[in-house]
């Protein structure tokens, strides 16, 4: 059976994900895609939420799962016997970034990273410019799946509710 990794942080998944999920579901048995966990960064979603968002989102790729890790990439796909890592590219920058990665995996383990062009329809996505955009009111509608969109604007009113009721405590203090 041929498994592939797809990792990512997925703060929040974006519809250039699951357009890069869903194509390589066809290409593997099985598909992990992984929120990677970096405890130095802080997302605005918590990894429990994008795991929740993540299997919402792939629900309907029966051959999907959803999992996540903290550590080297290369022993997760190692430990679950992915014989592959697949990343989207959007660009140039994204591969000068991503075949050092690959590279290093590669001497690491063994384990192959393979890389698929992301549909020109998405490829300027990314889930931080996203995020700010919709922090000043931009229509991300069509941007994200109708869940993942509901959970952002949510999110984001709450965060600025908190802001404002912040900056009203330090007028008074």
């Amino acid at each position: 059976m041929s498994s592939a990794v797809c990792p990512g942080s997925f703060d929040p998944i974006t519809n250039g994900h699951l357009d890069v999920i869903g194509r390589v579901a066809v290409q593997f048995d099985e598909v992990i895609v992984t929120v990677m966990i970096n405890k130095n960064k802080k997302g605005l979603f918590s990894i429990d939420e994008r795991l929740e968002m993540l299997r919402e989102a792939v629900a309907d790729l029966p051959n999907v799962r959803v999992d996540s890790w903290q550590g080297l990439l290369v022993d997760y796909a190692k430990a679950n016997g992915a014989s592959a890592i697949v990343k989207g590219l959007r660009g140039a920058n994204d591969f000068d970034y991503e075949l050092q990665m690959a590279q290093m995996n590669h001497k690491l383990t063994g384990v192959d990273t393979l890389f698929i062009a992301t549909n020109p329809r998405y490829s300027y996505l990314s889930s931080s410019l996203v995020k700010e955009v919709a922090t000043y009111g931009g229509d991300v509608a069509d941007m994200l799946p109708a869940k993942v969109h509901e959970r952002l604007l949510a999110r984001l009113a709450e965060r600025a509710a908190e802001s404002t009721a912040a900056s009203r405590a330090g007028d008074t203090a």
